[in-house]
């Protein structure tokens, strides 16, 4: 019998090019490729890259360089893929380059190096497909592609306006992922708020019953799963008010990851940001009336063209009123072909990265605050790592890799996955100290 080949796959940038990368490596297995996990018994190696900011770009180039160095034979995917003559121009010898959501012109790069193997016994794979992530944990993207123009942000340029995911389809996956043994499923997308909003809401069929094609109908339907399920990349539309009673009444986990980037409204303009008109404020002060445990995390852009300390005074004062739990800030970085490089008036890179340091300083003691009030509650955490030492596990306000912790010191004899009640001992600026209950 011919040996099996043998492939290597390197993944790099957000959950939604992990998802990409899920999906290529659910067809090889099903075509009866092995996936290696080195360089050295690979027949060739795919490099799932990112292009968004200028480091992602250096790292993609980085990793496409050390896998030509290693094996020498590699096929280039993803956002920086978009870009074909950047990547050709640094590493000419890579055997294919496509762009981001391409599992077929992927698979057809490896059929055309790597004939595929013949052997039935090969092509079984799990429902669920392949995953990069732990067994408890999945990401479900539900829509591809953003209808806005940012003006800092290429990603419609590489990725494409929105096209939503049919809900039935959705649904279905989600299904396998809690068959499989997933407790918390993290919902992605470019604008997960707009799904379905190129359909129309189309209405679909899931078990037999009609459900549109929408984010309220999604939710509440993730809900009857019976896990976390964890909305991710929320703009602040009206539509998002209608999930707050899901999270309120336990449904969905009580939490919103709502990349802002900023509050001075010349700057969002500047911006071209989607709902750079709401009264943000309000509208939080309103959801936690409505959910008062809601976690909202966000992101924020320092040192825009054009920002001036009166701006930053601005984005400061929204920070001290708004009480975000987790905040994460990037100066501003130019990135190639965005249309933001054309504004006037750049900000200096000291200033940019002044900015940062000063807005972070501000938000620590204001997520300390936020973490504080959870001290002598008791919660219910997903648990991600156990050890001689304890556990690490997450709470309902805690997404893997960017947000908190919860640190159970004599949590040795928990298990990895398994949904744990605990009393709250104290906090850190990032982190919670937790015991387990009985």
């Amino acid at each position: 019998m011919q040996d099996v080949p043998r492939v290597g796959f390197v993944s790099l940038g957000c959950p939604k090019a992990t998802v990409d990368s899920e999906h290529i490596l659910t067809r090889l297995r099903a075509e009866g490729y092995d996936i290696s996990g080195s360089y050295d018994d690979a027949d060739l190696v795919v490099v799932n890259t990112c292009g968004f900011i200028d480091a992602a770009v250096e790292e993609s180039l980085d990793a496409i360089g050390e896998a030509l160095a290693e094996n020498g034979k590699v096929i280039v995917t993803g956002c920086l893929g978009a870009k074909d003559d950047v990547v050709m121009a640094a590493h000419p010898q890579v055997l294919a380059v496509t762009g981001p959501h391409a599992t077929e012109e992927v698979m057809k790069a490896v059929h055309l190096h790597l004939p595929k193997p013949h052997d039935p016994f090969t092509d079984l794979v799990p429902p669920q497909g392949i995953r990069l992530t732990p067994q408890h944990f999945a990401y479900l993207k539900i829509s591809e592609g953003c209808n806005h123009r940012c003006s800092f942000c290429i990603i419609p340029s590489m990725r494409g306006d929105l096209v939503s995911r049919p809900i039935h389809e959705v649904m279905k996956e989600a299904e396998a992922l809690v068959a499989s043994g997933v407790k918390e499923i993290l919902v992605i997308s470019q604008d997960t708020s707009a799904y379905g909003v190129d359909l129309k809401y189309r209405t679909g069929f899931w078990n037999g019953r009609p459900l549109k094609t929408r984010l309220r109908e999604l939710a509440g339907a993730l809900g009857e799963l019976g896990v976390w399920v964890r909305m991710h990349y929320v703009y602040p539309y009206p539509s998002v008010d209608e999930i707050i009673p899901l999270m309120a009444e336990g449904k969905i986990l009580p939490y919103l990851d709502i990349p802002f980037q900023h509050a001075s409204p010349r700057i969002l303009k500047a911006m071209k940001r989607p709902a750079s008109s709401e009264n943000v404020l309000e509208r939080i002060r309103k959801w936690r009336s409505i959910c008062p445990d809601l976690t909202i995390r966000s992101t924020f852009i320092t040192g825009f063209p054009g920002e001036t300390e009166e701006d930053f005074s601005h984005l400061l004062d929204f920070l001290a009123e708004a009480q975000l739990d987790r905040v994460g800030a990037f100066a501003y970085s130019p990135v190639e072909g965005a249309t933001a490089n054309e504004l006037a008036d750049p900000v200096p890179e000291e200033v940019r990265e002044e900015r940062r340091m000063r807005l972070m300083a501000i938000q620590e003691d204001i997520s300390t605050q936020r973490l504080e009030r959870w001290i002598d509650r008791e919660m219910t955490v997903l648990v991600d790592q156990v050890d001689e030492e304890g556990a690490l596990a997450r709470s309902c306000a805690d997404a893997p890799e960017i947000d908190g912790l919860v640190v159970i010191p004599n949590g040795e004899a928990l298990e990895v996955g398994e949904f744990v009640q605990v009393r709250i001992t104290d906090c850190d600026v990032h982190d919670l100290y937790a015991e387990p209950l009985n």
